[in-house]
């Protein structure tokens, strides 16, 4: 039984690998993805942040108490206390004054509000260059972000890979998915082992080996 996921953008490497699309299709795709959500994060000064030793409750709170500020959104919820929001430079300021007391926060090194509609227009970016690129059903499911489950029809992988620009990633779920359906061994593909780590924070006693790129 295989499967392939990938994290955020590490999702086109799942369906390169998968055969959903070719290499020189994906660079092309990522490419534009790249570029058109530069376009957006350069339209308005935004970032992201890390909100480590938190539940997602308790960050949707200070996510809703940082907002008068801006927009601020859930962006990427990794694994058990590890959640990284996006949003409005503002926004993100207010978060980590708020946060102090309760939490650990850490600026991510990025210059955009990724996974928030802050991302808009680059999804329709996104979309016109999907519709250029060849997508195949893949020969093992690949697991989206979007709603931590797998898929095997181009019809399916298209919109969900739109979605992803402005809607958050659902990575811990997506791991414990594959556990309750039966997955017990886990190859990391390229260089560190940061998908491991996030790995052993769901399961600890799950296997996870790394293939260097």
């Amino acid at each position: 039984m295989f499967a392939a996921a990938g994290l955020s953008l590490g999702e086109y490497t799942a369906l390169v690998f998968a055969g959903a699309m070719s290499f020189r299709d994906g660079l092309r795709v990522v490419q534009r993805r790249g570029e058109a959500m530069q376009a957006a994060a350069d339209a308005k000064a935004s970032g992201m942040v890390s909100v480590i030793g938190a539940e997602r409750e308790k960050v949707e709170e200070l996510c809703n108490a940082a907002r008068g500020t801006g927009t601020l959104k859930v962006a990427n919820l990794l694994c058990p206390g590890n959640i990284v929001v996006s949003g409005s430079k503002e926004a993100c300021d207010a978060l980590e004054k708020l946060a102090a007391e309760t939490a650990k926060t850490v600026r991510l090194a990025v210059a955009g509000a990724f996974h928030t509609p802050l991302m808009k227009p680059a999804d329709e970016a996104l979309a016109a260059a999907l519709g250029m690129a060849t997508i195949r059903p893949p020969r093992m499911p690949v697991w989206s972000n979007v709603d931590a489950r797998p898929h095997t029809e181009p019809a399916e992988i298209c919109p969900l890979l739109v979605r992803q620009v402005v809607e958050p990633v659902l990575w811990e779920q997506t791991l414990r998915n594959l556990l309750a359906g039966g997955y017990e061994r886990f190859y990391e593909i390229g260089p560190g082992r940061v998908l491991a780590g996030l790995l052993k924070r769901v399961n600890r006693k799950v296997e996870c080996i790394n293939v260097s790129a």
